[in-house]
């Protein structure tokens, strides 16, 4: 049975986040959840954002002329995002503040209509009393009447059964012009339900390590946090949670609200 060992799920915590701009340009293109959380956001706040990273969402939220307050603990990151808001037209520049804090303490001291958690931020809650945390975080920020609003990865049965010691190449990418092999390793921890995925492109390796979250797992999870699920989603576009989602989206409210 393989065990990630602290170091292992340390370093796959950071090393992602370490060359911010690299992480900038390999998710560029991602645009649907973007997209969402803009429309979420529409009419509404100002809106916290937990697990900001370089500011992709937020930045699409300020340039609709909502306020947010992106809170996110890598320093690598922040220092990105705090660039990107140095470069911006004045009225985008300040609508956005961020916060160097840990989403499973954070305490802004203020309440939103919107809180939200894209992109799997929610994966680098590894343990249950990281997940109950966390959600506390949400829970004393969310308005009454409010929303909390985070996506995660559906756990890949196919993926999580991979073979540790085998390299699965996939498609070359492009690196400062330069085409380079990859491929992509993988382990996962049943016990723990963290999987880390070390991605090799040409001779560097970077890891990244995911809490793998189960669909009913997660509900329980919620409900436990004294929140309870609005609406549940399968993709961006708003469709059903089923067999083929790769994605979960949660919209969830202060229980008894």
């Amino acid at each position: 049975m393989t065990r990630i060992s602290d170091r292992a799920l340390r370093v796959g915590t950071e090393a992602h986040y370490l060359d911010a701009a690299a992480y900038d340009r390999r998710y560029r293109a991602r645009r649907e959840d973007v997209a969402f959380y803009v429309e979420r956001a529409r009419g509404l706040g100002p809106v916290l954002e937990l697990g900001c990273g370089t500011g992709r969402v937020s930045f699409a939220l300020a340039r609709e002329g909502i306020e947010v307050v992106g809170v996110d603990a890598s320093p690598t990151m922040l220092a990105r995002a705090e660039e990107v808001r140095a470069r911006a037209p004045r009225a985008v520049r300040d609508r956005v503040r961020f916060v160097d804090g840990d989403v499973r303490d954070s305490r802004i001291g203020a309440k939103f209509e919107l809180v939200i958690a894209p992109f799997n931020v929610w994966m680098h809650l590894y343990t249950d009393d990281d997940l109950d945390r966390g959600f506390a975080t949400a829970r004393a920020h969310v308005r009454r009447g409010g929303r909390f609003v985070f996506d995660v990865r559906v756990p890949d049965a196919a993926e999580l059964a991979r073979d540790p010691g085998r390299l699965y190449r996939a498609r070359p990418v492009v690196v400062a012009g330069q085409k380079l092999p990859y491929a992509e390793a993988f382990q996962y921890d049943p016990i723990a339900q963290v999987q880390l995925v070390t991605m090799w492109v040409g001779d560097h390796a970077v890891p990244l390590a995911h809490r793998q979250l189960f669909p009913a797992e997660l509900i329980a999870r919620v409900q436990a946090a004294g929140l309870r699920v609005v609406e549940r989603f399968g993709d961006f576009a708003g469709g059903p949670l089923d067999a083929s989602s790769e994605v979960q989206i949660l919209e969830c409210a202060l229980s008894g609200k």
